[in-house]
C-alpha cells in the first residue's frame, strides 16, 4: 500500500511531535510584573503627607489601638448618645408646648382681643359682701348672744357656725358687742369669732350648702377622716369641690373639710332655699321632739319653740325672725272660729304648720302678753315645751281644753296642701 506524502502514519506523527527542537539562543524580553506593594506615583496623591514608605492611601484606622474601643463599643456609644440627645430635644419641645397652652396663651390672648367684641375668657366677677373691717365670723357650733357681757344673763338668741355678724364694740375685754344680720344686738365671747371672711364670701366659692339635718359632721377627709367640727340645722357653708356623695367646704379657720351630701341643700352661691309647703316645715320641726329646752335656743343641743320655728322655716324657704315678738307679725292671721252650739274653738281649722301664741295659764282672758308658743303638727296635736320647761314635746288637745282658752292669735306662714 503506497502512502501519500501528506498521509503519515500515526507512529510517524508521534515521533515528529516528540522530537526535541534545537534551542535558539535569542534574548526574549520579559514582561514586567506589577506588585501591589509598589508605591503608586499618581498626581492627585502628591499633596498627601505620608509619614513613611509603609503608609498607603485609604488604610483603615486602628480604632482599638488609637481609642481603646472595639467596633461594637464605638457603634453602641454613638447610638446611645444620639438617643439621649433626641430624648432631651423631645422633652424640651413638650415643656414648651405645655407652657404655651397653660401659661402663655391664657395671659397673652385676652390682651390681644381686649377692646373687641370677642371674649375668649370670661373673668369671674367677685363682689365682696363682707369686706368691712367690722365683720366677724362665728367659729363655734353655736354661740349664745347675751343681753349683757355675762354668761349668766338673759339669752337673746344664738348664732351658728360660719355665720357673719357685725362687731359694734370691741373694748378689749372678754366680750364684744355684735349685731346679727336680722338686727339682734348682744354680747358674745371675743374668742368665738374670727376676722377672716373668705368662708362667707359667696362669689369666692362654687356651691352654697344649707344643713337640713339636726346635725352634720365636717371631716378631715372624704372617707375615714377625723372630726373637725359638728354643725347643726340651718348652718350655711360654701363648697369648692363636689364629688359623689361629698362636698369640700371652706371653713372660717382657713382650712378645708368634707361633709356628706345627704342632709344638706345645695344651692347656687347667691340662691335662696325654695319655698315648700307646710308638710316639710312640720317634718323639720318634729326632729326636735324631746330635745332639751333652752330659752331662745336654736339648736338640737338646746331649743325653744321660737328657735325651732326659725331654723325649720329658714331651711324650707321662708325667712322669719328669731324672736317671739317678730314671729307674732309673720304670715297670715288665722281665725279658727267657734262652734255655733257649744261656743268652743273648732280645732279642725287649726292646720299642721299653724303657730299658736298662748297667754299664761293664770292670766286673764284680756291679757295679750305671750307666755309660750306652740305649733300644730297634726289635727289635735301641738309641739310645745313641757310643763316643767325642760324639754320640747308633743301634746294632744281637743275642743274645750284650757289651751283653747289661752290662744291669743294664730299665724300661718306656710301654704297648706
Amino acid at each position: 500500500m503506497k502512502k501519500s506524502s501528506n498521509n503519515k502514519t500515526l507512529k510517524e506523527r508521534f515521533e515528529e511531535l516528540t522530537r526535541k527542537k534545537p534551542i535558539i539562543e535569542e534574548a526574549v524580553p520579559q514582561r514586567p510584573v506589577r506588585h501591589v506593594e509598589k508605591k503608586l506615583d499618581l498626581p492627585f496623591l502628591k499633596d498627601i503627607d505620608v509619614a513613611d514608605d509603609k503608609a498607603t492611601y485609604g488604610a483603615a484606622e486602628d480604632v482599638e489601638g488609637e481609642w481603646g474601643l472595639t467596633g461594637n463599643d464605638r457603634t453602641l456609644k454613638i447610638a446611645h448618645r444620639r438617643r439621649f440627645i433626641g430624648l432631651i430635644i423631645a422633652s424640651a419641645v413638650l415643656i414648651l408646648i405645655l407652657a404655651g397652652v397653660f401659661y402663655i396663651l391664657p395671659r397673652v390672648l385676652p390682651g390681644l382681643f381686649e377692646g373687641t367684641d370677642i371674649e375668649l375668657f370670661e373673668k369671674p366677677v367677685i363682689n365682696l359682701e363682707y369686706d368691712s373691717e367690722d365683720v366677724r365670723v362665728i367659729l363655734d357650733t353655736s354661740v349664745s348672744v347675751m343681753a349683757s357681757p355675762d354668761p349668766t344673763g338673759q339669752r337673746l338668741t344664738e348664732v351658728l357656725y360660719n355665720e357673719p355678724v357685725t362687731c359694734l364694740n370691741d373694748n378689749g375685754g372678754n366680750y364684744i358687742r355684735i349685731a346679727t344680720e336680722d338686727g339682734i344686738e348682744g354680747y358674745i365671747p371675743v374668742d368665738s369669732v374670727t376676722t377672716a371672711t373668705e368662708s362667707v364670701e359667696p362669689d369666692m366659692h362654687q356651691y352654697k350648702l344649707v344643713v337640713s339635718d339636726p346635725y352634720k359632721n365636717i371631716m378631715t377627709h372624704a372617707s375615714n377622716g377625723t372630726l373637725m367640727r359638728r354643725v347643726v340645722m340651718n348652718t350655711v357653708l360654701y363648697a369648692d369641690i363636689k364629688r359623689e356623695g361629698v362636698y369640700q367646704v371652706y371653713l372660717p379657720t382657713g382650712e378645708s373639710g368634707w361633709i356628706g351630701s345627704s342632709g344638706v341643700i345645695e344651692l347656687g352661691v347667691r340662691e335662696d332655699t325654695e319655698e315648700v309647703t307646710s308638710r316639710y316645715f312640720v317634718s323639720s320641726l318634729l326632729t326636735f321632739v324631746n330635745a332639751r329646752y333652752l330659752e331662745n335656743g336654736i339648736t338640737m343641743y338646746g331649743i325653744s319653740i321660737n328657735g325651732a320655728i326659725y331654723v325649720s322655716a329658714e331651711i324650707n324657704g321662708i325667712d322669719v325672725p328669731r324672736t317671739v315678738a317678730g314671729q307674732m307679725d309673720e304670715g297670715e292671721e288665722i281665725d279658727p272660729g267657734t262652734d255655733a252650739v257649744t261656743g268652743e274653738v273648732i280645732i279642725e281649722n287649726i292646720l299642721p304648720g299653724d303657730i299658736l301664741f298662748l297667754r299664761s295659764p293664770v292670766a286673764s282672758p284680756n291679757d295679750d302678753r305671750v307666755y309660750e308658743m306652740a305649733v300644730c303638727t297634726d289635727t289635735g296635736t301641738l309641739l310645745m315645751q313641757s310643763r316643767a320647761r325642760t324639754t320640747i314635746r308633743l301634746t294632744s288637745f281637743k275642743a274645750g281644753d284650757s289651751i283653747c282658752d289661752r290662744i291669743i292669735t294664730i299665724r300661718r306662714i306656710f301654704r297648706t296642701e
